[in-house]
């Protein structure tokens, strides 16, 4: 299984023959390395409905038939524009050929705003697990920290965290790491930090207040194998 990190809170998984594609917002993401019409993933997750999370999954599903998994409210609004789309909810679990998706709370918010700035509800903001070649990888969305990251953890032990850590709309790095202390797994990773002026932070500060885990820094394009 090959995982690797394309900025703000993108996320490449390559397993079972199959590249999941998670939160893909290329398009106005300065911190990305990735072109849109480069991407050709057999899934799209989607941990909630802001656009920089939202991103250019229409025009990358479209372009590549990709199946969008997203929270139902989500899911049924992509499905309007003409993309395929498999709706679940929170606590939900579904397994695909690569593996297992299972939707976790959040603790945030979420609604997509169109280019005619209509704001549409799309249902609540989630945290992913994705269960693959025995192995456990959580994309927490956009979150607060909240108690039952150590149930999570507990249910089901996480072999690699992506935490955001940018403060002012999520977990800053004091909250991010101490949820990582209640996930306890075996490898965190940073994200959603930098690509905006509110969210900007140095990922070694958050780093330093990790105390028992190992911590990765990734810049754009870096990669590993799990």
């Amino acid at each position: 299984m090959q995982i690797s990190y394309h900025g703000h809170s993108i996320v490449k998984i390559k397993t079972g023959g199959s590249t999941i594609l998670i939160d893909p917002f290329i398009t106005g993401n300065k911190l990305t390395d990735l072109l849109v019409e480069n991407e050709k993933p057999d899934f799209i997750l989607l941990t909630h409905g802001h656009n920089d999370h939202v991103g250019d999954t229409v025009a990358i599903a479209k372009a590549c038939d990709a199946l969008v998994i997203a929270p139902n409210e989500l899911a049924i609004y992509l499905g309007w524009q003409g993309i395929k789309t498999h709706g679940m909810n929170i606590g939900g679990a579904c397994n695909f050929n690569f593996g297992t998706v299972k939707y976790t709370q959040a603790f945030h918010s979420s609604s997509y705003t169109t280019d005619n700035d209509e704001i549409i509800y799309t249902g609540m903001p989630a945290g992913i697990l994705v269960i693959a070649e025995e192995k456990t990888i959580y994309h927490a969305g956009d979150t607060a920290i909240f108690g039952d990251m150590q149930m999570i953890g507990k249910r089901h032990p996480i072999d690699v965290a992506f935490v955001p850590i940018g403060d002012n709309f999520t977990m800053g790095p004091k909250d991010a790491a101490y949820a990582v202390e209640l996930l306890n797994p075996k490898l965190a990773v940073p994200v959603h930090f930098n690509t905006f002026p509110p969210i900007e932070q140095d990922p070694q500060t958050f780093k330093g207040f990790v105390e028992r885990h190992e911590v990765k820094i990734m810049n754009a394009g870096e990669s590993f194998e799990l």
